[in-house]
């Protein structure tokens, strides 16, 4: 089984470091092949870099050479996943939904933390419109943005474990998910810190991914995410 892992900023070492987290727990037989898109920004903490990172996953994916069995949009609250859902076969797997999801199996109520504060309407935005808002307690925003959490994982942690903590003391949280793609690997540090189960992103959307490719199990194609319409599209695929 092949995965494509595409991450939404175009920052190589973001790629890299949710390779290595979804490596780690995807099963034998499974290749996680990362992608970095070629247009966007280096990271994604707003609704101008969240769109442009939409287009330049679709880019990514559909100029990748060689066959894959599912793919993983590896952005907290990002645009795009429908637009992966119209023009691929494969089941395409967002790590927003996949957490989020995940987090339900394991109690009543789950919190988000996630980057910079302004980011949490978007992540609010993406639960509600997947269906996942009615069991999230808070999201919370670390201060953190985006490649602070990449470089200084010590900082990191202290930061999103404090709002963990925070989240299950004051808004009711038995579950906590990282709200954020950068957060890779910190799952297990932060478990350690707020005394509740932690849920990355990442290594969820992998495994929820092969769990539908073992499933032989894809997006329906009757009407919501069907095929587009052949047309002219000005600009399109980027040259």
């Amino acid at each position: 089984m092949r995965i494509l892992l595409v991450n939404v900023n175009t920052t190589d070492a973001v790629t890299t470091g949710i390779v290595e987290q979804a490596a780690a727990v995807a099963a034998p037989g499974t290749e996680v092949v990362g992608l970095t898109p070629r247009v966007g920004a280096e990271s994604v903490e707003g609704n101008l870099e969240s769109h442009l990172a939409a287009l330049g996953v679709l880019d990514a994916v559909l100029r990748h050479d060689g066959p894959y069995d599912a793919v993983v949009q590896a952005g907290f609250g990002e645009h795009g996943r429908e637009a992966l859902q119209e023009v691929l076969d494969v089941p395409v797997v967002d790590i927003t939904d996949a957490a989020a999801s995940t987090a339900m199996y394991l109690g009543r109520r789950y919190a988000v933390v996630t980057s910079l504060d302004r980011t949490v309407p978007l992540i609010e935005d993406r639960l509600l419109l997947a269906g996942l808002a009615a069991h999230c307690a808070a999201v919370r925003a670390s201060g953190l943005g985006v490649l602070e959490l990449e470089r200084e994982p010590v900082r990191a942690v202290e930061a999103i474990a404090g709002q963990a903590a925070e989240a299950v003391a004051r808004d009711g949280a038995e579950v906590v998910v990282l709200g954020c793609g950068g957060m890779a690997g910190l799952a297990e540090a932060v478990r350690a810190r707020a005394g509740v189960p932690v849920v990355d992103g990442v290594p969820a959307a992998v495994t929820v991914a092969e769990s539908l490719v073992r499933l032989g199990l894809t997006t329906s194609k009757v009407r919501t995410y069907a095929p587009p319409r052949p047309k002219p599209i000005t600009g399109w695929p980027f040259p």
